[in-house]
C-alpha cells in the first residue's frame, strides 16, 4: 500500500494506482475528457491535471501513479486556470451548436465546460468541417471532434478493425478514416462502439427519426399501417435516458409510449427471435445428423456486424454461417406476408419499423438480398434505442406517468429464451434449450446450459445430447471473434456450434444503446434480461403458441420451402 494525501485527506491505495483512481477512491472528482480506463490513458486533453507538491509543473492524473508521501491538490487556482485554458482551446476548434447537437445534455465536453465557469469566448472559434456521406449509417461530424483518440483505441484494441487513425500534423491534426480512405471504402462493420465511446457528438448514428415524424412521414400518413417491433435489449436500457429504474422502465411502458406516439401495432422482436431458434435450431440439428465430415462449425447469423466482419475477413468461412436471417429481418418478412394477410392489407400499405440496440441493423435492412417481399423493403426504418428515446422526448411524453400495456397479437408473444438474445451467449443457450427438447423428447432443466453465460470475451463449453458430445464456443467483441476464427482455421480449436456478437457483452452493450461516459453497462443490462427470462412463464422457443400458429397456418414446418423463401438468405451474395 502507498500512503498519500489528496486535498489534505490521508489515503492508502495499492501501489501502481493512478492519481485519478486514487482520487476516485477518496471520493474526489477530477474531470476527464480523453480518458478511457486501460484503453486511452494518453492525457491528450490535459483536463485531468493536478498539482503535486515538490513538482514545478502540473501533472496529468490519468497516467501518473501515486508514490509514498505524495501530496496532491486537485483544485488549486493554478489547476483551475490550466483546465479552463485547455478546455477553451478545445472549444475554439469545436462547433458549439449545443442546442441542436444530438449529445446536448449528455456530452462530456459540455459537462466539463459547464463546470469551469466559461462565460466568455477568449479564443476565435474555428471548427474544421469535412464532408461525410449523409446516407451512411454512421455519421462523423469533424467539427465536433476533440482529437481525444478514443474512437481509434476502441476500434483498434477492442474491435480490431482499424477504421480510424490520426490524420495531418500540427494544428491541423485530427482523426479521420485510416489509410486516406473514404468510410464507404472500408470494411467498417457499423458495430457503433466508436459512437458509444465518443465524449461528444462527433460520432453518431444516421438520424432516421425524420422519416417517421416528417410532414409526409410514416406516422402522418393515414393511408399506411405502422408496425413497430422492439428488440430484446432495448427494454433493458431505454429508461436510462430518462433516469428511470429498469424495474419501472419495462417493456410494457415502452409499448405504452409507442402507442401514445401513434403506431398502429406494437410487436415484440422476441416473437421472431423464437422463430429464429426454430429455423436455426433445426439447421444445427441437420448439421449434427450429417456428422463431423461437414468440417467447420455452424456460425450464428443474428448479428449483422458479425456477418459483415466474416464476409470481409473470412470469406472462405461464409458458407458455414447459418442461412437464417436475423430476428429483425424475419419479423419484417412475416409482417408483410402472414400478418398482411391476417389483417387483409396489401404489403405496400404496411410500414415496418424496428427499434434496435444496434447501428448495423440500419445497413442490414438495406441489403437487397435480405428482402423477401416484392413491395419495397421488409423492414422500412431502423431506429436505435437512442433515437426512440428522442422521439419520446419530442412528443412531450411524461415517461413517469406511462401505464403498462401489453404487446399486440399475434406477433407479440416471446419466450424467456428469446429475451436473452440480447446477451452474449443468449442465442446459444436459447438454441440449445430447443435442440435438447427435439433430440431428447423433453425440456432440459433451466440451468443446464448456463455455463455459456458471462461477460468473458471467449467462452467454451461441452454438452452431451444423446450419443453426441457437442463442442461450443461463444465470443463477443470482434477482436475476440478474430482470435477464435484464427484458432479454428489453424486447427487449434474445433467446435460444432459458434455464437458471435460484435459488441462486447452482446446487444446489451450495442452501439445504439444509451451512452454513459466511462461506464460499460452491458453486464448490468444483461442481468436485467436474465431476470426477464426467469419471470417469463414461457421459457422455450418451441412452446411459443403464436410461433406454433404461424407454422400451422402459414409456414407448415421449420426449414420448409416457404420458410426458406422468407426466413433464410444466401450470405455469399455480395
Amino acid at each position: 500500500m502507498v500512503n498519500l494525501k489528496i486535498n489534505n485527506l490521508p489515503i492508502s491505495v495499492d501501489d501502481g494506482t493512478t492519481i485519478l483512481d486514487a482520487a476516485k477512491i477518496a471520493g474526489i472528482k477530477i474531470p476527464t475528457l480523453c480518458y478511457l480506463k486501460e484503453l486511452n490513458e494518453i492525457a491528450a486533453c490535459r483536463v485531468c491535471v493536478v498539482e503535486v507538491e515538490g513538482v514545478h509543473r502540473l501533472v496529468t492524473s490519468c497516467n501518473n501513479v501515486v508514490s509514498e508521501g505524495m501530496e496532491v491538490h486537485t483544485n488549486t487556482a493554478k489547476v483551475r486556470e490550466a483546465r479552463k485554458t485547455n478546455v477553451e482551446l478545445i472549444l475554439s476548434q469545436h462547433h458549439t451548436n449545443c442546442p441542436s447537437c444530438v449529445r446536448s445534455g449528455n456530452c462530456q465536453l459540455q459537462t466539463v465546460a459547464n463546470s469551469l465557469d466559461l462565460v466568455t469566448d477568449r479564443y476565435k472559434n474555428e471548427p474544421f468541417f469535412k464532408e461525410w456521406p449523409s446516407e451512411f449509417p454512421l455519421i462523423r461530424d469533424s467539427s465536433k471532434c476533440i482529437k481525444c483518440m478514443r474512437c481509434i483505441q476502441i476500434c483498434d484494441v477492442i474491435q480490431g478493425m482499424n477504421i480510424w487513425d490520426v490524420a495531418n500534423t500540427g494544428s491541423r491534426t485530427t482523426v479521420d478514416v485510416s489509410g486516406n480512405r473514404k468510410i464507404t471504402e472500408t470494411n467498417c462493420t457499423l458495430c457503433g462502439q466508436c459512437i458509444t465511446h465518443c465524449p461528444t457528438g462527433a460520432l453518431q448514428e444516421r438520424d432516421d427519426v425524420s422519416k417517421i415524424f416528417a410532414m409526409n412521414g410514416i406516422l402522418n400518413n393515414k393511408d399506411l399501417i405502422t408496425v413497430v417491433q422492439v428488440a430484446p435489449a432495448v427494454r433493458a436500457a431505454w429508461g436510462e435516458e430518462f433516469g428511470l429504474s429498469q424495474e419501472f422502465a419495462n417493456e410494457k411502458r415502452l409499448v405504452a409510449a409507442l402507442k401514445n406516439m401513434g403506431f398502429d401495432y406494437v410487436f415484440d422482436t422476441n416473437f421472431s427471435a423464437d422463430l429464429t431458434i426454430m429455423e436455426e435450431g433445426m439447421e444445427f440439428i441437420h448439421k449434427m445428423e450429417e456428422g463431423k465430415e461437414q468440417g467447420y462449425p455452424l456460425f450464428t447469423s443474428c448479428c449483422p456486424a458479425w456477418v459483415s466482419f466474416m464476409k470481409s475477413r473470412y470469406p472462405d468461412m461464409v458458407p458455414y454461417l447459418s442461412t437464417a436471417k436475423s430476428p429483425q429481418q424475419m419479423f419484417g418478412a412475416i409482417t408483410k406476408t402472414y400478418f398482411a394477410e391476417k389483417i387483409g392489407v396489401s404489403p405496400d400499405k404496411i410500414r415496418c419499423i424496428s427499434v434496435m440496440p444496434c447501428v448495423a441493423k440500419k445497413a442490414e435492412s438495406d441489403l437487397p438480398f435480405i428482402n423477401a417481399v416484392k413491395e419495397g423493403k421488409d423492414v422500412d426504418v431502423v431506429l436505435t434505442t437512442r433515437e426512440i428515446c428522442r422521439m419520446i422526448q419530442f412528443d412531450q411524453i411524461d415517461v413517469t406517468k406511462l401505464p403498462e400495456m401489453d404487446f399486440d397479437s399475434p406477433l407479440g408473444t416471446g419466450s424467456g429464451a428469446a429475451v436473452i438474445f440480447g446477451v452474449t451467449g443468449g442465442v446459444m443457450e436459447a438454441a440449445l434449450r430447443t435442440c435438447y427438447a427435439v433430440l431428447m423428447g423433453k425440456n432440459p432443466d433451466m440451468d443446464t446450459f448456463q455455463i455459456v453465460r458471462g461477460q468473458k470475451g471467449w467462452k467454451e463449453a461441452e454438452f452431451t445430447l444423446g450419443d453426441k458430445t457437442l463442442k461450443l464456443a461463444v465470443a463477443s467483441g470482434l477482436s475476440n471473434a478474430a482470435s477464435l476464427m484464427e484458432a479454428i482455421q489453424l486447427g487449434k480449436a474445433s467446435y460444432d456450434f459458434v455464437e458471435v456478437m460484435a459488441c462486447p457483452g452482446g446487444c446489451a452493450g450495442g452501439g445504439g444503446q444509451p451512452i454513459h461516459d466511462n461506464m460499460e453497462m452491458a453486464g448490468e443490462r444483461s442481468e436485467s434480461l436474465y431476470l426477464y427470462d426467469e419471470k417469463n412463464p414461457l421459457r422455450f422457443s418451441h412452446e411459443n403458441k403464436d410461433v406454433k400458429m404461424l407454422y400451422d397456418e402459414f409456414l407448415k414446418e421449420p426449414n420448409s420451402h416457404l420458410a426458406h423463401e422468407l426466413l433464410h438468405t444466401n450470405h455469399r451474395i455480395v
